[in-house]
């Protein structure tokens, strides 16, 4: 047999385990394979010293090892393994392109091999077991069906960026006579390698669990499942996978604005205002959504302007009419897409009040919260709670301000017992922890298996809405007021998108942080209290100020009873948290609504904003609005875009 060459090149080795504590050392190598055997070399080609040599009729396997997680310590991220007689050898190519190439030769090289395994180990032996299986034997048979003549090669670990990224494996390399595959199987084969989804980190993400994947904010990820709405399994340029939360993370596509640094797609004309008047700089900027869905506006901050000092003015992204479309703040300079109209406007006003220099959108803004510290993980050990201050007590028993791992601040609910049926809201936190938006304060999880029991949540700086409300009287702008009820209202349309009836929806049970941000909590837990003075209307704690008549009446809740009390916490809101109907008791207020009357028009409340509580307040649930159709209602009002300076 000729022992013509066939491939060369410097790959990395991984020496063998003799001792389940001894550690992995990676070197570098010369590997030479030829018809007749596979030669590994030190030193340059110059300086050949072979190290070692396997001849290829005793090789059993050659595939890829799927790395399972494993933190892989040199810079050559694609091993592959060759298996032969009973010895193991993995091998680190440099890129893909590389490993295909060295598995797909060597395959077809030992096909006729009468040793070839059955099945084979497809992640690595490592400390004493495989990875893939867990086996502790190493010459345990294998626990995965081994296709010698497929190339699973061909769905590959992703390119480290900065490499082209291909979309077709390459070529095996070429044979003297083959007939087997034909030009319609190879582009049938072609077609069936997927597009990797990629997205970029918005934030860090340290991991909670061995099985987490950490984050590193602005570098690229591949989505390898996505297990629910809130948690991603993907991987990284290593090759290391695991879990990610879904809202960390956003597509890579030029279209994709949240990837930008000067994008905020949860501030309003109020809050742009806010920060811009706080950054305080000459040409500070922020692009934000427009009240009309699908479009955005440019906020601009300017010191001096005119006599009046300094100003904000808000210019809308402006679309052109037929193909190509293009976007343009001023007539004359139109762009493909808004992230090249922002660079250009960095350097050009061409009509606006000043040129954008400093993008504030995400810098006051922390990481959000994530549904549960990790992928279904929603037992926490109590051992792993540290209790700090008390922060007040509800109905269900005493809060207090703790941290998780010595890492989270969370808020600690302890359950007194008696105070609710514990069994069924345990089952319910499940569901509940699935819940998961900017807008709804997070349930992390609960420690059950103690007592008493406890709910573990998202920490809010300010507390109850309706304290900040009462401590701030005469001090919070009518646009702040207004966007209070925007971030409710945004909370609320997630809940009745999720079929997910809130029941006790008022100011007491939004909490604020401190960045003025309003979530909602408490959603859905009237049904699990044991306390008949609070579920029965003639009772002092029915919250009737707050309901609607099908509810103190018939107890027939839906998302429409909750915009009904959407109305009245809006109502809170424009008084400044006085008490609906204050003076009136509960029975005289079922009387009045059912009459027809309605809370009086707040003082602060323009007759639009008193427009929108009417319409919460319809007698005929089916007559009132969806949170769906109140939230551009609301935008609407707040926003009063500026048109381009001239």
């Amino acid at each position: 047999m000729s022992a013509a060459q066939l491939l060369e090149e410097v790959l990395i080795k991984r020496s063998q385990q003799k001792k389940r504590t001894s550690p992995l050392n990676y070197k570098e190598r010369l590997f030479v394979l030829t018809k007749s055997d596979l030669s590994y070399y030190d030193g340059r080609i110059e300086k050949r010293f072979r190290k070692g040599v396997i001849e290829l009729n005793r090789i059993r396997c050659v595939e890829i090892v799927k790395n399972g997680g494993h933190i892989i310590r040199c810079q050559n991220k694609y091993p592959f393994q060759v298996v032969y007689d009973n010895g193991m050898l993995y091998v680190f190519a440099p890129s893909h392109d590389s490993r295909s190439q060295w598995v797909q030769t060597l395959k077809d090289e030992i096909k006729e091999n009468p040793l070839v395994v059955a099945k084979f180990h497809p992640q690595f032996w490592l400390d004493g077991v495989w990875m893939c299986c867990r086996q502790a034997d190493k010459q345990a048979p294998g626990c995965e069906e081994y296709n010698l003549f497929g190339d699973i090669s061909r769905k590959p670990l992703p390119p480290i960026p900065g490499e082209e990224r291909r979309r077709k494996a390459p070529p095996a390399p070429p044979k003297a006579t083959d007939e087997s595959t034909g030009p319609e199987q190879q582009q049938q084969q072609e077609e069936e390698v997927e597009e990797e989804e990629v997205v970029v980190a918005l934030y860090d993400f340290p991991g909670a669990e061995a099985h987490d994947l950490h984050l590193e904010k602005g570098q690229e990820y591949v989505i390898v499942e996505k297990c629910d709405v809130n948690w991603y399994k993907a991987r990284n340029k290593f090759g290391e996978e695991g879990y990610i939360p879904s809202n960390y993370v956003t597509e890579k596509k030029c279209g994709n604005l949240v990837q930008f640094v000067w994008y905020s797609k949860h501030v309003n004309r109020s809050k742009a205002e806010e920060l811009l008047k706080k950054e305080n700089k000459e040409g500070a900027f922020i692009v934000r959504d427009s009240s009309a869905s699908g479009t955005y506006t440019v906020s601009v901050y300017v010191k001096s302007h005119g006599e009046g000092g300094s100003a904000i003015k808000h210019y809308h992204i402006k679309e052109t009419q037929g193909s190509p479309q293009q976007y343009y703040l001023a007539e004359k300079h139109l762009f493909s897409n808004i992230p090249d109209l922002i660079e250009y406007h960095k350097h050009n006003a061409a009509g606006l009040v000043a040129r954008l220099r400093y993008p504030v959108g995400k810098q006051d803004t922390s990481a959000p919260s994530t549904a549960g510290f990790s992928y279904e993980k929603w037992e926490i050990d109590p051992h792993e709670l540290t209790f700090m201050k008390e922060l007040g007590s509800g109905q269900f028993g005493q809060v207090r301000l703790g941290k998780w791992r010595a890492q989270h601040k969370v808020a600690i609910k302890a359950i007194r017992e008696g105070a609710m049926y514990e069994e069924d809201f345990i089952e319910e936190a499940k569901v509940m922890m699935r819940l998961s938006h900017s807008r709804l304060v997070q349930l992390y999880g609960v420690c059950s298996q103690q007592k008493p029991i406890y709910i573990v949540t998202e920490f809010m700086e300010l507390g109850c809405l309706l304290n900040v409300l009462r401590k701030r009287r005469g001090s919070m702008g009518l646009d702040l007021l207004l966007s209070v009820c925007l971030d409710v209202c945004e909370g609320m349309e997630y809940l009745e998108e999720s079929s997910f009836i809130h029941r006790d929806l008022a100011a007491r049970n939004c909490l604020v942080n401190d960045s003025m941000v309003v979530k909602v909590s408490d959603f859905g837990m009237t049904r699990y209290v044991l306390d008949d003075q609070y579920t029965s209307s003639s009772g002092a704690k029915f919250p009737v100020k707050w309901s609607p008549p099908e509810v103190f009446n018939f107890c027939k809740y839906s998302s429409k009873s909750d915009v009904w009390s959407y109305g009245v916490l809006m109502w809170e809101v424009f008084t400044e948290g006085r008490m609906p109907f204050e003076q009136n008791q509960n029975h005289e207020v079922v009387r009045m609504v059912t009459q027809g009357h309605r809370l009086y028009r707040p003082k602060l409340a323009s007759e639009n904003v008193y427009g929108i509580m009417n319409k919460c307040w319809h007698e005929r649930p089916d007559k009132r609005p969806s949170f769906k159709d109140l939230v551009p209602k609301i935008s609407g009002i707040l926003e009063e875009d500026a048109p381009p300076t001239p």
